[in-house]
């Protein structure tokens, strides 16, 4: 006998509640409610429709359901619904996941393990169609109240959620495909928002099995093939932004290896599906995943997602459907390479004498020291980021039996690690969250960015080739404008408006100096260092900030 009972609704704007009215009707027998927009006419806010949403679940219920008028739902979707809250009473349960997700990611890794749920990672969790408790989800109405106008649903629920330790997981596959009709939040600029790995006839059975503790997830997203990893260690979760292939390399995968074979091989969509495939092989052999059977719908779906959501925010939907096939034998190819690596595998020795940090305990330490660990190759050195805060940033490096250090002036440093507090970080917050970017004092002002990943490029630079100089500059050869930053937050982050203030004094930093490291050239697009600084604000930063 059924110990828990559901309630289900499906939100909706009055602009769109045909489609809401469609997909409850596609329901059994009127479980499905339909609840609109309280304030139709105001700012669009989808944490205000869903707070109302959350709010009408049915006297006796011990969970409710919450699905976007968006949605299609697979045939088994309320049978799985049902035993799952079954057997995981306590949980919240997303089901969707966007292809080029964190969230998807661990999915492909559940579908390799043949479970049927898997823990939620780092990251927003999925609100499109989700089950909370009861408890959870009238805790929720009064949390998200105190925030309406900040961040999204899906990102409050992540704070949300974490912070009152439930436990989190995601369907595989998953049980909702979005639809995609134009988008009330403004979230159309991200392409197609397909889910990744949907089966409409996935049919209940063992609801019970979930995959959890995932350690590195390797994804491809915005044409990048990234990783977040686990930092080690007790305490609050926290997690490292990597690109893909410099895991890889410090893992100690050979470079011939992080190569895709064959034709092709230059294109961005299968370099990208390659790495993202070898990581995904290579840590699921090394977790000890057992390689899964090849006639399982859910792993072949999930890894022919790959490809196609990497180059989803740039990609037509016909371009995308050509590409799927190719891509998924990349990547199944990849999979397997990744696998067979794993096998072989050895850990590469780091170098002799290490590196001794000071000033590097806090994020953006964490980042820079593990970019350094993985390519660094050279002696031992003394590296101080005490400094880099401060009103004139700098880090001193100095090499083992040098008497004295050389001092690396940097510009307007940004990417993971860094703080919202920053100039860049001010705009990169607005736009997260939807606000007006504000570009503040004289918009032809030059600013030289400095993404976090070059910074460790530079320091590198600088042990392997000791300068004649013991001042170097850390910045671009050519600044760009404060003007022209904004707008560059407007196109990588979320197309908001953008506002002059122009009685603001932003503090930009300029290096001093004009000699830069030997050989040292910065390798990071302005476009993809401010994605991956908004990703990691929204995942990390923002639980390191007070409302």
């Amino acid at each position: 006998m059924a110990r828990q009972r559901l309630s289900a609704v499906v939100m909706t704007h009055p602009r769109r509640r045909a489609a809401a009215e469609k997909l409850a009707l596609s329901a059994p027998s009127g479980l499905l409610r339909v609840v609109m927009d309280p304030d139709p006419t105001g700012t669009p806010s989808v944490l205000r429709t869903a707070l109302a949403a959350w709010s009408a679940i049915e006297e006796g219920a011990t969970h409710q359901l919450v699905v976007q008028d968006d949605m299609v739902l697979s045939e088994s979707f309320l049978d799985r619904v049902r035993l799952a809250i079954e057997e995981l009473p306590d949980a919240a349960l997303a089901l969707f996941a966007l292809w080029d997700s964190r969230n998807g990611a661990a999915v492909r890794l559940g579908a390799m393990a043949g479970a049927r749920w898997v823990g939620a990672v780092n990251e927003y969790f999925p609100c499109v169609a989700i089950v909370l408790p009861r408890r959870i989800a009238e805790g929720f109405v009064a949390y998200g109240a105190e925030r309406l106008g900040g961040w999204p649903d899906d990102i409050l629920m992540h704070r949300y959620l974490s912070a009152l330790g439930v436990p989190r997981y995601v369907a595989v596959p998953n049980l909702a495909e979005h639809e995609d009709r134009g988008s009330i939040s403004g979230n159309a600029f991200r392409g197609p928002r397909r889910s990744v790995c949907f089966l409409p006839g996935d049919r209940p059975t063992k609801e019970g099995e979930t995959l959890t503790g995932l350690t590195v997830l390797p994804f491809f997203k915005h044409g990048v093939a990234q990783c977040a990893v686990r930092v080690p260690g007790p305490g609050p979760e926290q997690w490292l932004h990597l690109g893909t292939e410099q895991y890889l390399h410090g893992a100690g995968l050979p470079a011939a290896l992080l190569r895709p074979p064959g034709a092709g091989s230059t294109e961005p969509d299968v370099k990208g599906t390659w790495l993202t495939a070898l990581a995904m092989g290579f840590e699921a052999a090394r977790a000890g995943l057992a390689t899964p059977p090849t006639a399982s719908e859910a792993y072949a779906e999930a890894v022919a997602t790959i490809g196609p959501g990497g180059i989803s925010n740039a990609g037509t939907e016909d371009h995308i459907a050509r590409r799927r096939e190719p891509l998924a034998e990349v990547a199944r190819r990849a999979l397997q390479a990744g696998r067979e690596a794993a096998a072989e595998h050895r850990t590469r020795p780091r170098p002799a004498g290490g590196v001794v940090w000071h000033g590097a305990a806090n994020p953006l330490g964490e980042h820079l020291a593990r970019r350094l660990a993985d390519r660094q190759e050279r002696s031992a050195a003394v590296i101080d980021l005490t400094r880099l805060r401060s009103a004139e940033p700098e880090v001193t490096v100095r090499p083992h039996g040098d008497p004295a250090p050389y001092r690396l002036s940097v510009g307007e440093l940004y990417g993971p690690g860094c703080s919202r507090h920053t100039p860049i970080g001010r705009m990169v917050w607005d736009a997260l969250r939807s606000h007006p970017v504000r570009a503040e004092g004289d918009p032809d002002a030059e600013v030289y960015p400095v993404h976090v990943n070059d910074l460790a490029d530079a320091i590198e630079a600088v042990l392997r080739t000791p300068p004649e100089n013991r001042v170097i500059a850390v910045a671009a050869e050519k600044p760009c404008t404060a003007a022209e930053l904004a707008q560059a937050v407007h196109s990588a982050v979320r197309p908001v408006p953008v506002r002059a203030v122009t009685d603001a004094e932003p503090g930009w930093h300029t290096p001093a100096g004009t000699l830069r490291p030997p050989g040292w050239t910065p390798a990071t697009g302005l476009a993809g260092g401010l994605h991956s600084f908004a990703q990691w604000l929204a995942y990390e930063g923002v639980l390191l900030e007070s409302d």
